[in-house]
């Protein structure tokens, strides 16, 4: 009877052992009898609402508004300059004067030649009415008296380019010629530029050429400006795509009313186009990958529920859900890695909500 009764008490104590553990891991996981384990504390907050614009980013060169070298129609000596060097000049004032006096002579023997022509044809005139001279003889001292007066208005117009004055409104730069210089006709005399607004050429890929239109808003920044902005928007489209580059070249006007832009500039350029307005965003670490998809958490009911959304455009910091969550929804952004789809969670208090911390007393 011993035999059979020992095997019997070694069984019977494996079982107690087995019930122990078994009661020693249920009281670990629901915590002290009677209670479940508290919800895993998280931050959370609604999705912001707010526009998202699509932008792409490119560089570019400014240029001159317009710019041109001014060059003489005459060859002469150069009598004087009329401005200072990087001086802001108004359309139509003087920038140089020529030696005149040759020409002024011409145009006086041109004005008497043409006053003298005048009166033989009037006295021709008048000698055809009595029938004294031929028609014919008119007819030549009328055409005389055309070629003399075309004489005297391009010895005018010879004594009008003694004077260079400014084409458009600009800024004049370093002049290449002196007072009593002699400069031939075309010989460069300053460079002369309007950088009260800018134009900016750059390119973007032809994948996106049906998505470029006139208007479209760009943001530039240059190195020598640090982290300042400044608007601008694009007005022309090239016709033709580069066929080295694959690209399409864009151009637009950059306003400069702060004369801190200058032509020949590189420039950084973010171009906008399109946007979207309500758009909900919730911070980058709120997603959770896996895979191919992207997923956030939201609370639910005080659990969590991991919900696949489909993303859109990024801000700083940021990420646009296209779909799968609403305005209303509440995204875990921190602490995904303590808890797993229908863990019981609670939101932390916001930042601004905890007491703050004790400054050292002086």
């Amino acid at each position: 009877m011993l035999r059979t009764v020992r095997p019997v008490r070694v069984s019977l104590s494996v079982l107690a052992l087995s019930i122990a553990a078994a009661v020693s891991t249920t009281a670990h996981t629901q915590g002290p009898p009677g209670h479940e384990m508290p919800p895993t504390t998280v931050e959370a907050a609604k999705p912001r609402v707010e526009s998202v614009s699509e932008t792409l980013a490119a560089v570019g060169t400014l240029r001159a508004d317009e710019a041109v070298t001014i060059r003489p129609e005459l060859a002469g000596r150069i009598e004087a300059v009329l401005f200072d060097e990087g001086q802001k000049i108004n359309k139509g004032a003087p920038l140089f004067r020529l030696d005149a006096s040759l020409v002024q002579a011409d145009v006086a023997e041109a004005e008497a030649n043409s006053a003298n022509s005048s009166r033989e044809l009037k006295r021709a005139q008048e000698l055809s009415e009595r029938k004294l001279i031929a028609p014919a003889d008119v007819d030549t001292k009328r055409a005389q008296a055309k070629v003399d007066d075309a004489k005297l208005a391009s010895s005018r117009t010879r004594l009008g380019k003694t004077e260079i004055r400014a084409p458009f409104t600009g800024t004049a730069g370093l002049r290449r010629v002196s007072p009593g210089e002699y400069v031939n006709i075309g010989d460069a005399l300053v460079d002369f530029v309007a950088r009260d607004t800018l134009k900016l050429d750059f390119s973007l890929p032809e994948v996106y050429l049906g998505r470029f239109q006139a208007g479209q808003k760009i943001t530039i920044s240059v190195d020598a400006q640090g982290a300042r902005r400044f608007d601008g928007e694009v007005y022309a489209i090239a016709p033709q795509v580069d066929l080295a580059t694959r690209s399409v070249t864009l151009r637009a006007r950059v306003p400069n009313v702060d004369g801190l832009l200058f032509p020949g500039q590189f420039a950084k350029v973010s171009l906008e186009i399109g946007s979207r307005d309500n758009a909900l965003l919730v911070p980058e670490q709120a997603l959770w990958p896996q895979g191919d998809k992207q997923q956030v958490y939201v609370i639910r009911d005080g659990k969590a529920e991991l919900i696949e959304v489909k993303t859109g455009l990024r801000k700083p910091g940021f990420v646009e859900i296209v779909s799968g969550i609403s305005a209303g929804d509440e995204v875990i952004s921190a602490g995904q890695m303590k808890i797993g789809p229908g863990a019981k969670v609670q939101t932390a208090p916001p930042a601004a909500a905890q007491p703050a911390a004790a400054q050292p007393a002086h």
